[in-house]
Parts: C-alpha cells; structure tokens; sequence
C-alpha cells in the first residue's frame, strides 16, 4: 500500500498519465489544438460520481470501463476503476504485504486493476469510512484508504462491510478531465452503491449510464454528457 500524500495528493503523479490516448494533457505537450471550456463543464465537480468510457475511447485502459471518482477539484481528480477485476486474489496481496488471513471467503475476493497510474500502489474504496491512517474521505459514508492498516482488518475479519480493493489509479492533471469531456470520451453519474459495491462488474458500465436514462451501448462516440 501507498501514502495518501505519495499516491493521492501528488500532482506529479496526477499528470504522469494522461486519461486516455489522444487526450489533450493539461501543458499541451503533444500540440493537440486546445479548446475554451464550456463554463458549465469547467465548473463541474464529479466527486462521489462515475465516469462512464463511451463506447468510442479506444484506449485499452479504460475501454468499457467505470470509474468511481474519489476527488475532484481545480488541481485534478482521482479515480479507481471498479468493473475490471483481475486474476489476483486477495490472498496474494495479503501474501504480498506481510498479512495474515485464514478468512477463505475474503482471500478468494479479486483485486480490481484500479487505474494506469501506481499500479503497484493498493486502494480500498470502502463503506462505512471509519478510522484509518491513511484515508481521503469522499462521502459522508465512503472513503478511500491507502494505508496497511484497512487491509490487517479486512484479513481478520473485521474491515469495512463493503470494500473494492485495487491496485493504481485514474489520474488527471489541472483541467484535463473537463477537456477530455468536451472531447466526448465520458459520461458521468452520480453514482449509487449498490452499483458500486454490489452488481456483479460485467453489469456495471452498462447500469452505469443507465443512471441517466442512457442505453450506452446504442450511443456513438460523437456524444456525450456532462
């Protein structure tokens, strides 16, 4: 596991990737022809919301994916992404970091890759928030943790009731997230837990954008919503 000052806080790291391929990065490092924001977009906030890839984001990264987005401000965001379990278990994570578990039904639970950025960093979204050592706090009932310390409870049995576990994150500079909306490669939800912690992930994307009434796979990539 990670620092939250390491893994969620620093810009540095926040700007290492750009969200996805053909994405305009926030120095224009790549000469993609900036555009002036819709002041409607610049001051959307989609914390505690999900990021929905639309149909046309090629990028292998987050093709089909949903993204729970955990901060959200004038510097960047942050997000993991919950609908790409991988073959690692909880149980060679535990292994991994030194944990001890003889909890079978939470070792056979699957690590989620979280995200491009950090990918040998950890992060458990979880519910309820409780009190941890490294957490950022995205609800009133949703934080998310970085610090060993969640992973020790989850092992013995005493961790948050609902949790994603994943490794790396989403990440984006200063005012790209809202450029790569104008360029139509998300749209966002307020998200709901139950999709969140619950649906099975193969379900996830497409009940995603259905939280807007939205039949994602009938959309082209030429639209989009904000």
């Amino acid at each position: 596991m990670c620092g939250l000052d390491v893994a969620l806080l620093s810009m540095t790291d926040r700007d290492s990737y750009a969200g996805y391929v053909g994405a305009v990065d926030p120095a224009n490092k790549r000469g993609i022809r900036q555009r002036n924001l819709d002041p409607m977009i610049e001051n959307l906030n989609v914390t505690d919301h999900f990021l929905i890839a639309m149909p046309g984001l090629g990028d292998p990264n987050f093709n089909r994916t949903v993204t729970y987005m955990c901060q959200h401000d004038s510097e960047g965001a942050i997000g993991i992404v919950i609908n790409r379990p991988t073959e690692l278990k909880l149980r060679e994570l535990f292994k991994q970091m030194d944990v001890e578990s003889g909890q079978e039904n939470i070792n056979e639970i699957p690590v989620f890759y979280g995200g491009p950025v950090q990918p040998e960093c950890g992060f458990v979204i979880h519910e309820p928030r409780g009190d941890w050592e490294a957490s950022l706090r995205v609800t009133d009932s949703i934080a998310l943790t970085t610090s060993k310390d969640v992973l020790e409870a989850i092992a013995n049995g005493q961790g948050p009731k609902r949790m994603v576990v994943a490794l790396g994150y989403a990440g984006w500079g200063e005012g790209q997230l809202e450029r790569e909306m104008v360029e139509n490669a998300w749209l966002n939800a307020p998200a709901e837990n139950r999709i969140l912690f619950d649906l099975p992930t193969e379900q996830r994307w497409k009940s995603a954008a259905e939280r807007m009434g939205i039949d994602i796979g009938l959309l082209s990539s030429t639209a989009g919503h904000a």
